[in-house]
């Protein structure tokens, strides 16, 4: 009888995807050989991914077009997240695609799905958008945005000003059905791009929301949905530690969710780059018993399976 196939989904930080074309080009081949080295130990990978650089150059085109020419409306946030999306998604669907064959694994179809993920208008998170997106304006072209385009611009470290924007939690990601058909179906799917197109339910209707989605929340949400053996959440370091950057630092190769609640409680992880993640692992480990979420480098994937390294978080 076959075993069955551990179910992974993988969540990749920006620095596995470039912040240029170019630099995307070169970062998906390096990073499509470690997720197929994952397929190669027998798991089944669903992809997620961020897209912080990317969402940030579409939103940076949309503002010169509509300088450029005055006929143009201001692009949606979601609809850049869209975009981006789908720009992302076909150049990593192509390098997976290319590295399967040159495995001679001919028998495994990728496909990117544009996914919305709804959240909800009430969230704490529209009250206070923290999020900064697109590039630094001076004050004078602060205060038209704001006028013009009802933006909340803020000062940023003294850079100047930038767009922020809400950070709500996912609630539902709306395709789930078809990515669950997908991936059941043995394709190699790439789903939840940039934490998925926010958007607000009204009747039958979704409506983009001014909001970006944290990835690792909704990697976590997506993992959940699957049914997923494991989340790995794909960042900088190779494990999580304490005391980061001090004299004090220990790194963390094994945590259960208690210890991780109470690290957290304490203050060891950094808001918007550690924290989340941590926070996202905790969710998953705890949803069901047998579920593990696994933090490291993206080129310790196939090494953190097999418990060679990463931090790995468990009930």
């Amino acid at each position: 009888m076959m075993t069955k196939k551990k179910r992974i989904v993988i969540a990749l930080g920006g620095n596995a995807l470039g912040n240029t074309l170019p630099e995307q080009m070169a970062a998906v081949k390096i990073t499509a050989k470690a997720i197929v080295d994952l397929i190669e130990e027998g798991c089944e990978v669903v992809v997620a991914h961020g897209n912080g650089p990317q969402v940030g150059m579409v939103n940076n085109a949309m503002i010169a077009l509509m300088h450029e020419d005055p006929q143009q409306p201001n692009t949606p946030l979601s609809v850049c997240v869209a975009m981006s999306q789908a720009y992302i998604g076909y150049d990593l669907q192509n390098a997976l695609r290319e590295e399967l064959l040159n495995r001679n694994m001919t028998d495994i179809p990728v496909a990117t799905m544009i996914t919305q993920v709804r959240v909800d208008p009430d969230d704490p998170a529209f009250q206070t958008p923290s999020k900064p997106i697109g590039k630094f304006f001076s004050k004078e072209q602060a205060d038209i945005m704001e006028e013009k385009y009802h933006y909340i611009m803020k000062e940023d470290a003294g850079r100047g000003y930038r767009r922020v924007v809400a950070s709500p939690r996912p609630v539902e990601i709306i395709e789930i059905g078809t990515i669950r058909t997908m991936v059941d179906s043995g394709d190699l799917v790439i789903a939840c791009g940039g934490g998925g197109i926010p958007v607000i339910r009204e009747n039958n209707h979704l409506r983009g929301a001014s909001a970006v989605i944290d990835k690792d929340f909704a990697s976590c949400l997506l993992a959940k949905e699957l049914d997923a053996d494991y989340l790995i959440i794909l960042t900088a370091v190779e494990q999580v530690a304490l005391n980061y950057g001090t004299p004090a630092e220990k790194w963390l190769s094994d945590v259960s969710v208690e210890e991780a609640k109470q690290y957290i409680r304490e203050g060891h992880f950094a808001p918007g780059s550690m924290l989340p993640k941590v926070q996202a692992a905790v969710d998953f480990a705890e949803s069901k018993p047998g579920r593990t979420a696994l933090i490291t480098l993206l080129e310790k994937s196939r090494d953190a399976i097999q418990g060679k390294t990463g931090t790995v978080f468990h009930l």
